[in-house]
């Protein structure tokens, strides 16, 4: 190729880049990613050559500056791109469901394009978390050792972080592009085909005639997200539901091992045992036995594998129920909460039969024990549930959502009902964030409330040691922006304009001023310790009690200190 064309090759190819990434209306943030890719690659170039020059110093700061940016990078590809990936491929597989073309779904993006990609990795990370949750359900199901092509979650000695700083790139890659595979292929599996399925015997039943953006006060992604974050995991942890999870399961598993011979490999050897007895048995040196001479047979054991493989599509059938939850209409939520309501009765029909037999004072006993619970929990419910999240909600909307999304010269409209749903997911996420971070007031509350449960609910405890606080906080963060916008600038004799700018920023400009005071206090408090940590290690030579002893007749001997040098 003469040296011309080379060069309007490349001048034409530089242009189509630039344009494709403007195009993606986050030229910004891909421009970023890609400097810091090119920062790792010239940390590592740099790294290398300190390595033959034997600059030891300067090696190992390039090469700390090389773990950081690379771990930053794989944090983001596992959280950020990997989620959105599968939200995108979700929603690519299911436009049949909604009679929706990929041209919609464009014209989506061009109109909002960071709601699309938001909505989609959300949709992504909540996949990404049922799967997760379901393989754990799947791994006491089945025998140890037949998922042992997916990592452990619950592996004490699993560590991401280490991996990241151990592991090179080429295997990340390589995992990343496995996962994205996998989770494509369970796409597949079972939305895309159920889909086409149903089209071809069913025409009529599809496509869902549903409205996935409303202006309407009671909006269905409140809904979903509710439903999704809030509702099913608090099922997916009590005892009854995932007990059922976890029959229904066993009797898929049982069959599908029976009809691919495929038994023992996947459920062990003592199978007629109760659910609590089948994992002892294989964990035995008998079952162990019997696994390792399966295991070097070769044929049987890769046959084995890859059976298992394909098995893992099967159980992840309850996720298109929940697909398809999140994007139908009222009457689909109205069923869900009618059958929950029928369990309810037969729950507690149930409960009452059992105590027919302990005679009519110990039933009047039990229901005056469980109606005084209830009430406790209602209250209680009204106050963390309902209130905290309401004042959150109407928090973040005033500090977050009205600046950013409405004008100045438009009034800001506020519905009650996102803000409470809104509320309660950023409730749920503070309250996360609060038992994963220090000890402090807060997290010992929520600790002992937990530990209390709801049949030693302490209605006292909770209402002065949580609600009250957190309720005066949030109506305090609420109510003094207001009254020194409404109260206070009117008196200044400012302009309309500056009453309203008042007005309408005065929320985040104290919240960023708050930040900022905290952000300052806690960096004081670290100095003063590392003063006092530097200042005991110079000076603080040593310090030991000697000599110390009770006299009989007296209560204690004064203690004497004696400082070794």
């Amino acid at each position: 190729m003469p040296e011309g064309t080379h060069g309007q090759f490349e001048f034409l190819t530089s242009i189509l880049i630039c344009r494709t990434i403007k195009a993606s209306h986050f030229d910004g943030l891909i421009t970023t990613i890609l400097g810091y890719i090119l920062l790792a690659g010239a940390l590592m170039i740099c790294h290398v050559l300190a390595s033959l020059v034997r600059f030891q110093r300067s090696r190992r700061l390039l090469g700390v500056c090389y773990i950081v940016v690379k771990v930053s990078l794989l944090v983001v590809m596992e959280i950020g791109l990997f989620p959105l990936i599968c939200g995108w491929w979700l929603d690519i597989c299911s436009l049949e469901m909604f009679d929706a073309t990929l041209k919609d779904r464009e014209q989506s993006f061009d109109s909002a394009p960071g709601t699309t990609m938001f909505l989609h990795w959300l949709v992504g990370m909540v996949y990404v978390f049922y799967f997760a949750s379901f393989i754990l359900l799947l791994r006491e199901v089945l025998r140890p050792g037949v998922l042992w092509f997916l990592r452990n979650l619950n592996d004490p000695d699993f560590n991401p972080v280490q991996e990241m700083i151990h592991l090179p790139i080429y295997r990340h890659l390589r995992r990343f592009i496995l996962s994205v595979v996998v989770f494509g292929s369970i796409v597949l599996l079972m939305l895309w085909l159920p889909i086409r399925i149903i089209k071809l015997l069913f025409p009529v039943f599809l496509p869902y005639n549903v409205m996935l953006y409303s202006d309407a006060p009671v909006s269905e992604l409140s809904l979903e997200l509710l439903l999704l974050q809030v509702v099913l995991p608090a099922l997916l942890e009590q005892g009854h539901t995932r007990q059922w999870l976890k029959r229904l399961v066993h009797a898929w598993t049982f069959t599908a091992g029976y009809m691919l011979d495929l038994h023992s490999y996947l459920l062990g050897e003592h199978e007629d045992d109760d659910d609590d007895d089948d994992n002892q048995p294989i964990n035995n040196p008998p079952g162990r036995h019997n696994n390792n001479n399966r295991i070097p047979g070769l044929g049987e054991g890769l046959h084995a594998a890859h059976q298992a493989i394909l098995q893992q599509g099967g159980p992840v059938g309850f996720q298109p129920y929940h697909r398809p939850m999140c994007l139908l209409t009222f009457p689909l939520y109205t069923a869900a909460s009618g059958l929950y309501v029928c369990w309810l009765s037969i729950r507690a029909a149930t409960v009452m039969l059992s105590w027919m037999p302990q005679g009519r004072t110990v039933i009047m006993l039990k229901v005056q024990e469980w109606t005084l619970m209830i009430l406790k929990t209602v209250v209680v419910a009204v106050q963390l549930a309902g209130v905290i999240p309401l004042l959150l909600g109407l928090l973040f909307e005033l500090v977050i959502v009205a600046p950013l999304r409405v004008p100045l010269d438009q009034t800001p409209l506020f519905y009650p009902w996102q803000d409470w749903a809104l509320g309660v997911l950023h409730a749920k996420i503070i309250a996360a964030i609060t038992l994963m971070g220090p000890q402090w007031w807060l997290k010992t509350v929520i600790e002992q409330v937990y530990a209390n449960g709801i049949r030693n609910i302490d209605l006292y405890f909770i209402m002065r040691r949580l609600a009250a606080p957190v309720i005066c906080v949030l109506l305090l963060s609420l109510c003094v922006p207001y009254t020194i916008s409404g109260g206070i600038t009117p008196l200044l004799g400012v302009q309309p304009e500056m009453q309203t700018l008042v007005e309408r920023r005065i929320y985040p400009f104290l919240l960023m001023v708050v930040s900022l005071l905290a952000i300052l206090s806690f960096q004081i408090r670290q100095f003063k310790r590392l003063y006092e940590h530097i200042k005991n290690d110079k000076y603080l030579v040593g310090q030991r009690l000697v000599n110390y002893e009770r006299k009989a007749g007296r209560g204690a001997s004064a203690p004497s200190y004696s400082t070794s040098s």
